[in-house]
């Protein structure tokens, strides 16, 4: 083949096209890469925080025990349904109707202890009286 200076720019753009490709490439997997080892990350973090909540000894303890959702009916009308309504439909606070489904038994355990949501305020209940209350939350 008789090589031209046609022949020879063609053949110098093709390779130049080559290698950004191989370069554009190359730096895809690299963002890939990254961005697998930071959601390996995210949730090995996310698992370590569920698991060390989850180890807590009261939440233990509470998730240990056989609810009587009749005494946490109870204990939710005593406690909880000035705001969350006689029927745990919402006042001050928000309805609890279905909240088992958008919260682990862990979260609702740590949603009554912490006192983080203002202006629900912080209960430690004995273990008996939480699992009841979850008893009775799960229900819902």
């Amino acid at each position: 083949m008789l090589i031209t200076k046609r022949n020879y720019s063609e053949a110098l753009a093709d390779n130049a096209l080559d290698q950004d490709f191989a370069d554009s490439s190359l730096g895809n997997q690299r963002r890939l890469m990254v961005v697998g080892v930071l959601l390996t990350l995210i949730l090995g973090i996310l698992f370590f925080v569920w698991h060390a909540q989850a180890a807590d000894p009261y939440v233990q303890g509470v998730l240990a025990l056989e609810a009587d959702s009749d005494r946490g009916h109870e204990i939710f009308q005593m406690n909880c349904a000035v705001c969350h309504g006689i029927e745990a439909n919402g006042e001050v606070g928000p309805s609890l109707l279905g909240v088992s489904a958008r919260k682990s038994k862990v979260k609702l355990i740590q949603q009554v202890v912490s006192g983080n949501t203002p202006p629900m305020p912080q209960f430690q209940p004995e273990p008996k009286d939480m699992a009841d209350l979850l008893g009775y939350l799960e229900q819902l």
